[in-house]
């Protein structure tokens, strides 16, 4: 539908996954909206808030077919044109990891208002369904957010290493494939072997697994064999309660 006046586009963090964990705003404004782009990653459960929207996937999915985000941006400023409300729908928050800096600049050079909605990232929602604190007095004093660049396809960075042996808390993003590798290097970097270690896959579901166990034994974490979804990474001594689980692989979860 073309409009006389040029729409907003807002990026909006869809959250870990489920769907009563968006913001209040974030609901309207999806509900609100008259187009949606959206990452492979969000629930149908989130969609669905969208009835009267177009909905356009846009893929950034690790390891899947994705949309270049160069031809994303495009369609981004093309749907303002014809819009008057664009939603953006990115997992997690915008900020971490969602490439979102790429999407505003280009907004800004096309002259596209915009808003930035936050969303809760996925650590936070991993933290929380542990109940254990990413900063616990006398034991972790600051966290870290990092993503670790290994693959064929990105360039070999060490600057996450560096990061990842400093921080008392440490979340990796986007790491499931190469847990092997990630806890070679580590170790040769000098975290220690025993620092407790936490995978957990499709963080905030119902179905939501967890591996615990310690940086040395992070080799035989099943979870990338066992599940398609989404993984992420918590290392440090704020998460050493979680090794005294019966299991290493907990399938059971209570979800409200």
């Amino acid at each position: 539908m073309k409009t006389d006046t040029i729409g907003t586009v807002y990026l909006i963090g869809a959250g870990p996954g489920a769907a009563d964990l968006l913001t209040l705003r974030a609901a309207r404004l999806i509900a609100e909206a008259e187009c949606v782009f959206h990452d492979a990653l969000v629930s149908p459960e989130i969609l669905a808030l969208a009835p009267q929207a177009k909905l356009i996937p846009v893929g950034k999915r690790c390891g899947k077919h994705s949309t270049a985000q160069h031809f994303i941006n495009k369609q981004l400023i093309d749907a303002a044109q014809c819009y008057r409300s664009v939603v953006r729908l990115k997992g997690g928050d915008p900020m971490v990891f969602g490439r979102a800096q790429e999407e505003i600049d280009a907004l800004l050079q096309a002259n596209i208002p915009f808003q930035i909605v936050p969303g809760i990232t996925t650590a936070l929602a991993a933290s929380a369904s542990l109940g254990l604190s990413l900063t616990q007095r006398n034991i972790a004093r600051s966290v870290a957010f990092v993503t670790p660049r290994i693959g064929d396809n990105c360039s070999d960075s060490e600057t996450w290493l560096t990061t990842a042996t400093a921080a008392d808390s440490v979340v990796l993003y986007m790491a499931s494939h190469q847990l092997a590798e990630i806890q070679k290097r580590l170790i040769h970097a000098g975290r220690l072997a025993s620092t407790p270690t936490v995978v957990l896959s499709h963080v905030s579901y119902s179905d939501e697994t967890r591996w615990a166990g310690t940086l040395e034994q992070l080799h035989t974490c099943p979870l990338p064999e066992l599940s398609d979804h989404p993984m992420i990474m918590l290392m440090g001594e704020a998460f050493k309660a979680a090794l005294a689980k019966d299991l290493p692989l907990i399938l059971e979860q209570q979800h409200a």
